[in-house]
């Protein structure tokens, strides 16, 4: 079982956005922390809320079970607004805080195994900082089990001098979480009711309490403001990079690289620098990604090249290239073998394998054949102010520079629309279209023109 703490209004976010869906990688925090607490097979999740709770509970939809914390009381009083759904359980419960996106599955396995191996009452999550100024201090006895947790304000000379701090994750026996919780009182500076409190209730009933210490000094992260948001990005972007890295990924540079959570790299991909992949996107073997490609929840293939340009929403087919400078948005298809060039714009337009559009067009609402050229300048004219129109090009066909397809259009297999023609109706499979204006040349009329013009402009100067 595991209770997630997320009811905290966050004012020092100086936000519209509730703290714990700030992301953080591309995941709202409490993201992170649910996936954690699954992945460390808790069997329910009990997620507290208060300021912003609509909100969360949007965003965790049917991961979570609610209870909402009407008065925000301390931390104590929190977990207790579980106790109706979680107070009968037996086992084992998970206290987490929900803005605390780096604390990894790994270390919540680790501590419950320590947990379960020691019988203790609760286990706590702990981390040795050089600077511990700030955080709860743990005081351990001479076996190694804690025997307090002090507060920074409360600390003798002594006890600050102590390096190991309080992350705020918690392993409790749960029915002796809720009887200890019962006991917790507000007779405090602050008025509210401290779960750490629950520590000294069990060392006074003679209960152990035991410490897992953690090497990874960022999982005791706590993002209040932006400062540490920006902290726990850059932690996790580097911890996100070095798992691809592992994994037979080339990063030129991974200081310059951002890479969501939820993205997968295939083994010998090479990612160049100021690259931007998001969301869920999946990226095959040995593709070259970059320079600066954006990347949102598309699916690239296998030998695919992306250079100075943006994806979204899109799925591209193996050994194809893109860019530099195009933009592919949402609904774009490609085949295997498709080249999309410099300052080109797919919309919702799928090419069959092998087609091309070099540069310098726009192709929107469109389903392309295979082995099509479309040339530069080329544009589907699909939107007449009120409804969208579809084009449909056929295998082998070739589009040539500064055409228009005015749709709904068909261009059947091995058609040739000639270029600068402005197409508005059906072009047959084998015949060639031109439609454009027989050109006229006036002899000498380009002096004539100039000369009212310089006339015009000299009358005007002297008025």
């Amino acid at each position: 079982m595991a209770i997630v703490l997320a009811a905290g209004q966050g004012k020092r976010m100086k936000s519209k956005l509730y703290k714990v869906l700030h992301p953080v990688c591309g995941k709202p925090m409490v993201g992170h922390v649910l996936d954690v607490v699954k992945e460390a097979e808790a069997e329910r999740a009990v997620v507290i809320v208060g300021h912003g709770a609509e909100a969360v509970k949007s965003y965790l939809g049917d991961g979570a079970e609610f209870v909402l914390q009407e008065q925000q009381l301390g931390t104590g009083h929190a977990v207790r607004q579980a106790e109706s759904l979680l107070g009968g359980e037996e086992g084992t419960t998970i206290v987490i805080c929900g803005d605390t996106p780096l604390v990894q599955a790994s270390t919540v396995r680790a501590m419950l195994e320590l947990h379960a191996a020691s019988g203790a009452a609760a286990t706590v999550l702990t981390a040795s900082f050089d600077n511990p100024t700030g955080y709860g201090r743990v005081i351990r006895g001479e076996d190694g089990s804690v025997q307090r947790i002090v507060e920074q304000k409360d600390c003798s000379p002594a006890e600050a001098a102590v390096k190991e701090i309080n992350t705020g994750t918690y392993c409790f026996d749960n029915k002796k979480l809720f009887a200890a919780l019962a006991n917790v009182t507000s007779n405090n500076a602050q008025g509210e009711y401290y779960l750490t409190d629950v520590i000294g209730i069990f060392r006074a009933a003679g209960e152990s309490v035991q410490a897992y210490c953690t090497g990874d000094l960022a999982e005791a992260i706590g993002v209040n403001d932006r400062v540490a948001l920006a902290e726990a990005e850059r932690f996790m972007r580097e911890r996100i990079n070095r798992g691809h890295l592992l994994n037979g990924v080339t990063l030129i540079d991974p200081a310059t690289t951002y890479i969501e959570a939820g993205v997968r790299i295939g083994s010998d991909t090479v990612v160049h620098p100021g690259t931007v992949l998001r969301g869920s996107t999946v990226i095959g073997e040995d593709c070259a990604i970059g320079p600066q490609a954006d990347i949102t929840d598309s699916t690239i293939g296998n030998g695919v090249a992306v250079k100075y340009s943006v994806v979204a929403q899109s799925v591209v087919g193996d050994t194809s290239s893109i860019g530099p400078y195009a933009n592919l948005r949402p609904g774009s298809k490609l085949g295997i073998g498709c080249k999309i060039g410099d300052f080109v714009e797919l919309k919702n337009a799928s090419l069959d394998d092998g087609s091309k559009v070099s540069h310098l067009s726009y192709v929107g609402d469109a389903k392309v054949g295979k082995d099509v050229n479309i040339g530069c300048g080329a544009i589907t004219v699909n939107y007449d102010g009120y409804n969208k129109f579809v084009t449909e090009i056929g295998d082998n066909a070739f589009v040539g520079s500064n055409v228009n397809l005015i749709a709904p259009v068909k261009i059947g297999d091995g058609a040739y629309v000639v270029a600068g023609s402005t197409v508005t109706h059906d072009v047959p499979a084998g015949d060639l279209a031109i439609a454009r204006e027989r050109q006229t040349n006036k002899p000498g009329y380009a002096d004539k023109i100039r000369g009212r013009a310089k006339a015009k402009k000299e009358k005007n100067n002297s008025r």
